[in-house]
């Protein structure tokens, strides 16, 4: 790995299809060595997690990150709460919007950058059912296309 490199430990595919994104944010994380460690080996989900802010900070719960095997003592909790390393300007603006009707915060992106952890998150407004079904739809239209593209090269 070099300079500016980055290597994903985990992504929250399932999010893109639940909510449509309105904004992105990369934000570094606040953790101990043992979560660092077990991130190194790929071990995190983000499937169920989401963002608060809490007293102008921002913190992300239900995140799993799994003990790390050969830390017997001190090991950490896995679905404890983390605290995200946002600007000022960046909580203020996302407190705003999710005080609005339907915003949420939603963890799309877990990777290292420069030997660093980040997240990316998302403000982000749930879809209805029939926004999934369009989604759905546009997805499935995409691969006729490009499976016919394919056919006639």
């Amino acid at each position: 790995m070099g300079k500016n490199s980055f290597k994903i430990i985990a992504e929250n595919k399932k999010a893109r299809y639940d909510y449509s994104i309105e904004d992105e944010y990369e934000a570094g994380m606040v953790l101990m060595g043992t979560e660092v460690k077990s991130l190194r080996s790929g071990r995190a989900n983000l499937k169920d997690s989401y963002a608060k802010i809490v007293n102008g900070e921002v913190f992300i719960h239900q995140m799993h990150i799994s003990p790390y095997p050969f830390a017997h003592l001190d090991n950490h909790d896995p679905l404890r709460v983390r605290k995200l390393l946002l600007h000022h300007h960046e909580i203020k603006r996302l407190y705003a919007k999710v005080n609005e009707k339907g915003f949420s915060l939603v963890p799309l992106k877990l990777y290292f950058k420069n030997g660093k952890v980040k997240m990316v998150i998302a403000l982000a407004k749930g879809k209805h059912k029939y926004d999934k079904r369009e989604t759905i739809r546009r997805r499935d239209e995409q691969r006729d296309v490009d499976r016919q593209y394919k056919a006639n090269r």
